[in-house]
């Protein structure tokens, strides 16, 4: 009788957990002229003209929960009124490298944002897997949308750029709602990356992945799209972004990804530029890309 009581407890208390994952714990509006990109986005202490539009917009650091644990985030909302589609935006980096911060939001994804779209995105847990369990953290962002007023969590889309596009198509393969994606110069067969750069595997994947050299071929595999790309979610649709001068990501990754969901007749498009990871020269053209895809395929909002 006592284990009986011990493990019908133990499902309660397992259950109640994944129930609170996505809850959003706290939310604490951002004073934008108290961070560190004030003085790029400024001149004496007022936004610059061609930042004027973030006067339209208010920031939000999060904190939600994921796997019983607190993870921390940023969301950008529309200050007027209304109920808009979703952009969750993925991070490049790793670890403490490149995190999530409003300088982040406001090069990538504030002009989407002005446009009547509620931003949110992850940085997430302290222990980053590199693809691993951490992909939880961005899945769980769907069930964080429904407790913000303005969100419509029945509009999803997703952005991610590196990194961030490794997560988003392992997303992509793992829930079917996200209604379409972008994804920025984002790896997609890892054996590929550390034949390229030997230094990733040293000093990121093999201390960020558990069991990394006893569990190798299968962990690569596991966060390279290019093996189950028959597995990402037939509702969604792809653009696939490329710079042919990334030093980072090589861009035949991107052609060869292209030529697998050719194959398999998948939703997608590929648009390759003349640049680097950061698509430095072509920052307008990027916002008008991520832009004019959102609104074509989350076309609820309107308001």
């Amino acid at each position: 009788m006592a284990k009986l009581l011990t493990a019908i407890l133990f499902l309660l208390v397992t259950n109640l957990g994944f129930a609170q994952n996505g809850k959003l714990l706290t939310k604490k509006l951002i004073n934008i002229s108290e961070t560190p990109i004030w003085n790029k986005v400024s001149q004496k202490n007022e936004l610059k003209s061609n930042f004027e539009y973030l006067k339209n917009l208010d920031f939000y650091f999060i904190t939600y929960e994921s796997d019983g644990l607190k993870v921390k985030g940023i969301v950008i909302e529309p200050k007027k009124q209304g109920k808009y589609p979703v952009v969750i935006f993925n991070r490049g980096g790793n670890r403490n490298f490149n995190q999530l911060t409003v300088a982040t939001m406001i090069m990538y994804t504030s002009k989407l944002a002005e446009q009547g779209y509620v931003i949110i995105g992850s940085n997430y847990r302290e222990k980053d897997e590199f693809g691993g369990t951490e992909i939880n953290d961005v899945l769980n962002l769907t069930e964080t949308v429904k407790e913000i007023k303005k969100a419509d969590s029945n509009s999803i889309g997703m952005f991610g750029w590196s990194r961030g596009g490794m997560m988003t198509y392992l997303a992509l393969q793992k829930s079917d709602k996200i209604k379409t994606a972008i994804v920025g110069n984002g790896p997609t067969d890892l054996f590929e990356i550390i034949y390229d750069r030997p230094e990733m595997e040293a000093k990121v994947i093999s201390e960020c992945v558990p069991n990394y050299w006893k569990n190798k071929d299968d962990e690569l595999k596991k966060r390279s799209v290019i093996y189950w790309s028959d597995e990402l979610s037939k509702s969604s649709s792809l653009l696939i972004l490329c710079g042919t001068k990334d030093k980072r990501v090589n861009s035949k990754q991107a052609d060869k990804i292209a030529q697998k969901l050719s194959e398999i007749n998948y939703k997608f498009e590929l648009k390759k530029y003349e640049t680097d990871h950061f698509f430095t020269e072509y920052k307008s053209e990027l916002n008008n890309l991520v832009i004019d895809w959102f609104n074509k395929r989350l076309n609820n909002h309107k308001n």
